[in-house]
């Protein structure tokens, strides 16, 4: 039998009503008698959770699946709570603050709504967001502000953004495409002088090319990618089982790639169209 919750603890109705049971549960956790793992955590201990539990929040929304969404989506909030908590701990700011400090940012940032601002597009409403944001951080740069932690193929795609709204940028999609054909030219020539510091290089402004040559034609270069990534495992496990099938399995020794080839394409053809 499951031991009964303290009545402060138990499962409320409404709109946001569980975050206290939340939070005293977090501070139950960390408290004297709480859990011994919890209590060595800190705010960097921590960082890798947050990113794999907005990593599985992502995967959820790709899949299409409510219930991992919802799972995920407590995942995430669990590390905001418990990032809150520690900060609390430590006397630099609580939960409160975190959320007084959003809403206090919608407001600000949504002056047509919450003003008498007049927009006529919802690029207009971006347009605000950005002034607004800029004159709040005091930025030197408009490149300041984009997370260096993020990866690296979407972290060139929002560079690209952000100086193309001073004008710094193609004026013509024909534009982005040379520059990517510049650069791979430039990929090859380090390749053929086989120089390794150079070819990295080269290889890093042909993905910078690709990821502003994504933005151009409206396509988010990480989701792209991604779903690449998804689509070479769904046909290399069919290889796989080719290989266990015919094989045994890659473990039994080695299969020569005109097999393997032959096992892919068949996988190809399988895919939707």
């Amino acid at each position: 039998m499951a031991p009964s919750m303290p009545p402060f603890l138990e499962p409320r109705n409404g709109l946001g009503g569980n975050l206290p049971r939340l939070l005293l549960i977090m501070r139950k956790l960390l408290g004297p008698q709480g859990c011994p793992w919890d209590q060595q955590q800190t705010l960097s201990s921590l960082r890798r959770y947050v990113l794999e539990e907005a990593c599985e929040v992502i995967d959820a929304i790709d899949e299409n699946d409510p219930d991992a969404l919802r799972e995920e989506l407590g995942d995430l909030l669990l590390q905001i709570a418990f990032q809150s908590e520690l900060s609390r701990n430590k006397g630099d700011f609580d939960i409160d603050r975190v959320i007084d400090g959003i809403c206090d940012k919608l407001v600000r940032r949504h002056p047509h709504i919450f003003s008498d601002t007049k927009v006529k597009n919802a690029e207009q409403v971006h347009q605000n967001w950005e002034r607004i944001k800029a004159t709040e951080k005091q930025r030197m740069s408009i490149l300041d502000g984009i997370p260096t932690s993020l990866p690296a193929l979407a972290r060139a795609q929002r560079l690209g953004e952000k100086s193309a709204r001073v004008g710094f940028d193609w004026p013509h999609l024909e534009g982005c495409r040379e520059k990517v054909n510049e650069e791979l030219s430039e990929l090859d020539d380090a390749l053929a002088a086989h120089d390794r510091e150079s070819a990295a290089e080269e290889l890093g402004d042909l993905l910078f090319a690709l990821a502003n040559l994504a933005r151009h034609i409206g396509v988010d270069a990480e989701m792209a990618l991604r779903e690449t990534n998804e689509k070479f495992v769904r046909r290399f496990q069919q290889v796989e089982q080719r290989v266990r099938v015919d094989h045994g399995g890659f473990e039994s020794g080695p299969i020569d790639i005109d097999t393997l080839e032959r096992y892919w394409q068949q996988a190809k053809q399988k895919e939707p169209q």
